[in-house]
């Protein structure tokens, strides 16, 4: 790449603990978000980028960032991250909307070390929509996957502490008997940047958590389905996911992080202090510790009624995208 040569600072900039909980507090208005997103890992992914479309009242959505993966679908971390891009590409392109200057790459490997950060378009973005900030509006950075490209961005511009808040869906509710989830599993030295940065930070675990929002063939059939292309391109991934839908649910995980802006009552957090995370992959507690929001229970008959009212207000031409994500 070219441009600007980043250096890496070791040493985080102080984050005054009332800063963070004024950051941390609920979101007033319409939110300012990016979306990073492991999109073709699962297909909850998906549905979270399309509510966020979908919420412009809430929700100024100004850039997605495809993060990356690696499991059965993917060869390794670079062709998760490509693979989350053409799905992003094409979620786009079912909304009318284009990619350029508004859909980023991301990092093609994860953090070799707690103090190495990958570049990536995507995070050189993040580093300058998120200097871009007017002092009193944070960027949100809503991220539903492996965090690499935003710990990525705080390592190479770690002024962007006092800029951003990160809402991550990831890791298990704080008294699971383990951390042990696949967005954490995928990078867990990102995980330790957000969790030891001070970045004002909204954690949203998956286990006990987001693992409320359970949905089913027939209900997506009777409510996604035929409500434009968006509608049909979410149905026939839920569909395919499974060869037996009988007597099956399954969880769309990834509507937790973005529901937290866009339908925030449904969403109960309280303020704690920032675990740690052991190398047992489990959660530690030490009260000395600066403050987090945890999220520790969703509505999940508010969110599914959100998303599908939405979905069939745009599907009837009574919705429009902003005009940020229409630009």
């Amino acid at each position: 790449m070219t441009g600007r040569r980043w250096t890496v600072m070791s040493r985080y900039p102080k984050v005054e603990e009332a800063f963070r909980l004024e950051r941390l507090a609920a979101p007033q208005g319409r939110a300012r978000m990016v979306l990073d997103t492991d999109t073709f890992n699962e297909i909850d992914d998906q549905f979270a980028l399309a509510y966020a479309l979908l919420s412009p009242e809430k929700v100024s959505l100004e850039a997605v960032y495809a993060a990356p993966f690696f499991n059965e679908l993917s060869s390794g971390p670079k062709d998760g991250m490509e693979k989350s891009y053409e799905e992003i590409e094409r979620i786009l392109s079912r909304f009318g909307l284009p990619t350029d200057g508004y859909a980023f790459r991301g990092s093609e490997r994860y953090l070799p070390g707690a103090e190495e950060p990958v570049d990536s378009p995507a995070a050189r973005d993040l580093v300058a929509r998120a200097q871009a900030m007017p002092d009193d509006e944070p960027l949100y950075v809503v991220a539903i996957g492996a965090v690499t490209n935003v710990a990525s961005a705080i390592l190479l511009e770690p002024s962007i502490l006092r800029k951003i808040v990160v809402v991550w869906l990831g890791g298990h509710a704080l008294h699971w008997p383990d951390a042990n989830e696949f967005n954490l599993q995928q990078d867990v030295h990102a995980v330790r940047v957000l969790l030891d940065s001070g970045v004002p930070f909204v954690l949203v675990p998956c286990m006990g958590v987001a693992s409320q929002l359970l949905t089913t063939l027939p209900e997506v059939n009777e409510r996604v389905r035929g409500r434009g292309a968006i509608g049909d391109f979410l149905a026939e991934r839920y569909e395919s996911c499974s060869d037996d839908h009988f007597g099956r649910s399954r969880v769309i995980w990834d509507l937790s992080a973005v529901a937290f802006l866009a339908q925030p009552q449904a969403v109960w957090s309280h303020i704690v202090h920032s675990p740690l995370l052991t190398d047992n992959v489990t959660w530690s507690f030490n009260s000395s510790r600066h403050l987090i929001r945890s999220a520790y229970f969703i509505d999940r008959d508010a969110v599914f009624r959100d998303f599908y009212a939405k979905l069939d207000d745009y599907a009837a031409g009574q919705r429009t995208l902003s005009a940020v994500q229409r630009a």
